[in-house]
């Protein structure tokens, strides 16, 4: 049975080696192991960044997941951005990120300081799309921008 939790700092080098499966998977990129596990470790030592979901079988980590926060003076809320998404390739198409986000959404639903729940995808990843929409998200309001050094 999966378990949905916060993550801990027992969990960093998880993590991280989620994100640097990710970057190899999705974008062919390597990612430089030590700062990839600086990065994590940095939202834990710094919880004004976010924190990470983990999804567990047991003691496994098979799903994890970033929130970054957002403010919105619109809705005088933060908006909570989900980011560094990862499920281990056996444990996909299994309802792990399903539980991870109904997780997100009791917060939303409970907690009135949280304006809304936001996440960008590939626009090429048609089947993430069917899935974020499967659960109620709308992708057709925004579109994306970015400058990366």
């Amino acid at each position: 049975m999966i378990r949905i939790v916060k993550a801990t700092e027992s969990d960093i080098k998880v993590i991280a080696d989620f994100q640097i499966t990710m970057a190899r998977e999705t974008e062919g990129m390597e990612l430089d192991a030590d700062t990839v596990l600086r990065g994590v470790g940095s939202v834990f030592a710094d919880p004004g960044k976010g924190f990470y979901l983990v999804a567990k079988e047991d003691d496994l980590i098979v799903g994890s997941l970033m929130i970054t926060y957002e403010w919105s003076d619109w809705r005088a809320r933060q908006v909570w951005w989900i980011q560094s998404l990862y499920v281990l390739p056996e444990w996909r198409r299994q309802g792990v990120f399903k539980q991870m986000y109904a997780w997100l959404e009791d917060k939303l639903k409970n907690d009135d300081s949280i304006g809304g729940i936001r996440l960008y995808v590939d626009k090429t990843n048609e089947s993430a799309q069917k899935v974020y929409e499967s659960l109620g998200m709308d992708g057709n309001h925004y579109r994306f921008y970015e400058k990366m050094k």
